[in-house]
């Protein structure tokens, strides 16, 4: 069992025995090693969804409890309940890969957690496969929009997606095929490690299967049309890689920009007067742990911010409409903050500035002499660095090219001590 003494991560929950998660694959009872079947046998009560309480059911003495739905509200209540016995949990595969184990530790605090891995169903797969498991990227489309596969797709890229159900093979298949990604080959592997394991592939633009079992996981080997969208990994999305209505932090403007933001793994956002959201898309797609608040005043561009994230793989972004500072009430804590509109508008800086903790990053871009004006009232009293950018792009002029500017662009930032 695991060490009670001491803290741990999130509430615990009572003081008996911890939460023992039990790790268990569609080969169910035989599956299992001596261990997990000796704690199982041993358990009062098993939690576990019904296809998995199917699996151990005659071979426990244990009551059976299904989870509720939805489940995590009902958590911390359903394991006070049964506080003081014997309690295991059920969970697929790998409890703390993409799993329940992650959800309960939370719960009652990682100290009164206590796992019995099994193979994780990617770990089966890259078997099946050949696939060495460190150069595959696995992405959940377990309780998540799909279009978050787009955030992974790349040429010669090796993929394994966790399902919804049943219809995730097909869904995942139009979604490549809308990309430019329709001759990349797709295996859906089912019921991994069990007596119906099943393998079968095809192309995504021309998917031929119904569709078969809930329980699968996909295999993607992607292969892209020549002109699909295709985006390299740093900062700096081409500018038509948005929909707007020129309210875009340009692209090489965005670069630099991010670099002051300096996206950290697990770090939230503020994009404060988000136009189309580029800055908080691009701090999203710098660590898939990365999160973000989009803020925008205006309804239409609110919208076109959150087309913007799911077309470019980040369809979690949050997306707030309403004016600053009002608007930024009740946020998540941010890291970071970057302010592209509102500048001028009373008391949106000092919000921003009030609301970092020690050592969180502020960005302000300004390009008219009033916004200019707040930057530097605010370099004055903060300190920070200031940095002023032109972009010039070559345009015909005549049969010839000529250098046509644009608009500088004062960049303040500034960490909070």
């Amino acid at each position: 069992m695991a060490d009670e003494s001491g803290g741990g991560v999130g509430t615990e929950i009572g003081t008996g025995p911890a939460v023992v998660v039990v790790g268990i694959g569609a080969d169910g009872w035989p599956g299992l090693a001596g261990t997990a079947q000796e704690t199982l046998a041993a358990a009062e009560v098993i939690l576990g969804a019904p296809r998995q309480l199917d699996l151990v059911a005659g071979k426990v003495s244990a009551e059976l409890v299904a989870w509720p739905s939805p489940l995590v509200p009902a958590l911390p209540g359903l394991l006070a309940q049964y506080a003081g016995r014997r309690l295991c949990a059920l969970a697929s595969g790998d409890p703390m890969f993409f799993g329940l184990g992650a959800t309960i530790s939370r719960t009652v605090g990682a100290r009164r957690l206590h796992v019995i891995p099994h193979p994780s169903s990617t770990t089966l797969a890259c078997a099946r496969l050949g696939w060495p498991a460190e150069d595959v990227d696995v992405v959940s489309v377990v309780g998540r929009p799909v279009e978050r596969l787009r955030r992974h797709l790349a040429p010669g890229r090796r993929l394994l997606v966790l399902s919804q159900g049943a219809t995730s093979p097909g869904e995942i298949a139009a979604l490549l095929s809308a990309d430019g990604f329709g001759p990349s080959r797709l295996t859906v592997l089912e019921q991994l490690g069990g007596p119906a394991e099943r393998m079968y592939s095809g192309m995504a633009r021309d998917w031929p299967h119904p569709e078969g079992d809930a329980l699968n996981v996909v295999a993607i080997e992607c292969t892209a049309l020549p002109g699909a969208r295709v985006f390299g990994e740093v900062p700096g999305l081409p500018d038509q890689a948005y929909a707007h209505d020129g309210q875009l932090t340009k692209r090489e403007v965005r670069a630099v920009t991010l670099a002051h933001l300096a996206p950290r793994p697990g770090e939230t956002l503020w994009d404060v007067g988000a136009g189309a959201g580029s800055i908080a898309i691009e701090w999203m797609r710098a660590h898939r742990s990365c999160w973000a608040v989009a803020v925008e005043a205006d309804p239409v561009r609110a919208g076109r911010i959150g087309d913007n994230a799911r077309s470019l793989g980040v369809p979690t972004l949050r997306v707030v409409t309403g004016a600053a500072p009002e608007a930024l009430a009740d946020l998540p804590a941010p890291d970071a903050i970057f302010v592209g509109g509102g500048l001028t508008r009373e008391g949106v800086l000092d919000t921003c500035w009030a609301a970092l903790p020690p050592g969180g990053r502020l960005v302000a871009n300004g390009v008219t002499v009033e916004s200019e004006s707040a930057i530097a009232a605010s370099h004055r009293r903060f300190g920070g660095s200031l940095v002023r950018m032109q972009i010039q792009r070559a345009e015909p002029v005549g049969g010839f090219l000529g250098w046509r500017p644009g608009m500088p662009v004062t960049i303040w930032s500034a960490v909070k001590q």
